[in-house]
């Protein structure tokens, strides 16, 4: 089963396919959900943790409550269960937005295995939606049928998830497992200092080193959002926006000034040392 799964998952990241509807239903949540506020919002930057993870607990708390009381709380438990569905369709509406925000950032293989999660789900909320609507008519064992259905969709849609958190990397930090020099490390030549970002390796951790306000400054080479080169990105007074998807952090300190970025860059401490820089992690 492992296996079967495993291969499932990958062919669906390969299927060059899934592209036609992958790419302009991501322009279309681009366009509907642009940089700014709105989206730092549901990116999780005021939260410094992406939330769509977090919110799916809601949904599925609910909907397996449910399904508990439909196999062991017998007819005393049927409006219960009626309700926890109802709450469960409710609380998946956010959860679907955050999820379509971050979705909306991805490429590849992410984007392909993203839009069959999502179809999965959606499949999920409408056939829980439809199990509300027979239970409170009445129907009851056509709404736990119908909930037994989305049950199965929103299985699949969580493993799917899983996949790209773990095998994909979609919400993690792009920056968590990079070694960075606790004690003062020679960067670069002072000579290789300009106004524009440059790339080194200290340590294994890319870094970039630049001028701000006369002095050398450095922070992560890496963006924590989707690993973008930050030296491609363009500082913007005392800001550098990522080049991918527009992130601003303060220089000063790596924090995030504007989304879609959870996390900060890593900021680092610098000297100058004779003809050499030297960079340490900011504590």
């Amino acid at each position: 089963m492992r296996a079967f799964l495993t291969r499932f998952a990958a062919r669906l990241g390969h299927e060059r396919r899934l592209d036609r509807i992958a790419d302009p239903l991501a322009d279309a949540v681009t366009h509907a959900i642009p940089a700014g506020p709105a989206k730092d919002a549901l990116s999780g930057v005021w939260l410094g943790h992406p939330l769509h993870p977090m919110l799916t607990d809601l949904p599925i708390g609910f909907w397996t409550s449910a399904f508990m009381l439909d196999f062991v709380g017998g007819r005393d438990g049927r409006k219960a269960a009626t309700r926890l569905v109802g709450l469960g369709v409710l609380s998946a509406v956010p959860a679907m937005l955050a999820g379509a925000s971050d979705w909306g950032d991805t490429t590849g293989p992410a984007r392909r295995v993203g839009v069959v999660h999502a179809v999965a789900n959606t499949t999920a909320v409408a056939c829980y939606g439809a199990s509300w609507w027979h239970r409170r008519k009445g129907r009851q064992l056509r709404g736990v049928a119908y909930g037994l259905v989305g049950a199965t969709a929103a299985t699949v849609g969580g493993y799917l998830g899983g996949h790209l958190l773990q095998e994909l990397g979609v919400g993690v930090d792009n920056t968590a497992f990079e070694v960075r020099a606790e004690e003062w490390t020679t960067a670069c030549s002072t000579q290789d200092v300009t106004d524009a970002p440059r790339c080194v390796d200290v340590n294994g951790a890319p870094v970039i080193v630049f001028h701000h306000r006369g002095e050398p400054v450095a922070l992560g080479g890496r963006c924590p959002h989707r690993g973008a080169p930050m030296a491609d990105g363009d500082v913007d007074g005392d800001l550098i926006v990522c080049p991918w998807h527009g992130s601003q952090f303060r220089i000063v300190d790596g924090g995030v000034e504007q989304g879609p970025s959870a996390q900060p860059l890593p900021a680092y401490e610098c000297r100058v040392r004779g003809d050499v820089v030297e960079i340490r992690a900011c504590p």
